[in-house]
């Protein structure tokens, strides 16, 4: 079980998600998108979505530097593993409250407005449950290695160089299968929502706006009614060609 959870799915992961965007890119790009619903409700959204986007982005980046960067390479310009644990929980828990907090205005607006609520479909319950509970997780073994102080488990010792063998193709299973149980409902957690990504509205993330920086600008005219000095007065939509010379 050991090899086919943590040496066979982490592939089969990866494989679902790049296959999984390359076929939503090419068949349903108009179903690209967040299906905004910032039309029905405003006020609940600027709260919610800036906390959780914000905390997600402070969330990713310590993911990636605890599980890319080895021990030995923070050990050496001076990080002692004490300080990196007290700057982790630390950021790590603020990051966490933010985006739960952020996700759970998005979900209590979702719920108590009529219209978003009606345009939620199953695809996003499920993706909203998963979202939820991996967020909760993480949380969760932020909490359990703040109890337990300096005996909390170095995932650094285990989960890291796991996922940083799966990069050269030769799985550590070992490592994996040493961490504690929260992190093993964590890492599976993570797996399953990286399936549904490119199946989800979470897809939105790899649209970049990048053609607006060279789409030409737009002129607004003015609706302006008073007539320029020299022109001629406009005629009439419903004037047939020619009727205004007539009339003088």
């Amino acid at each position: 079980m050991d090899v086919v959870l943590w040496g066979v799915l982490p592939y089969l992961v990866v494989v679902t998600f790049v296959g999984g965007l390359v076929w939503r890119y090419r068949y349903d790009q108009f179903g690209w998108t967040t299906r905004s619903s910032q039309l029905y409700e405003s006020r609940l959204l600027r709260i919610g979505s800036p906390l959780f986007h914000f905390g997600l982005v402070f969330v990713i980046g310590g993911h990636v530097v605890g599980l890319l960067i080895p021990e030995e390479w923070t050990a050496s310009v001076g990080v002692t593993e004490s300080m990196y644990h007290a700057g982790a929980l630390g950021l790590g828990t603020i990051a966490g409250i933010c985006t739960l907090a952020g996700i759970a205005i998005l979900i209590l607006r979702r719920r108590r407005t009529g219209p978003v609520f009606m345009a939620t479909t199953k695809n996003d319950k499920l993706m909203y449950l998963v979202l939820t509970t991996t967020i909760v997780l993480g949380l969760a073994t932020t909490v359990i290695a703040f109890s337990d102080g300096q005996d909390a488990h170095n995932y650094r010792e285990s989960v890291s160089p796991w996922f940083r063998s799966l990069f050269v193709l030769r799985p550590d299973v070992d490592a994996m299968a040493a961490a504690p149980l929260q992190f093993h409902l964590h890492v599976l957690l993570g797996l399953g929502l990286f399936l549904l990504f490119p199946f989800s509205r979470l897809v939105h993330a790899f649209t970049a706006p990048v053609h607006y920086l060279f789409r030409p600008y737009i002129v607004y005219r003015s609706r302006d009614r008073r007539p320029i000095p020299g022109a001629s007065a406009p005629k009439r939509g419903w004037d047939p060609v020619g009727t205004r010379d007539r009339d003088r």
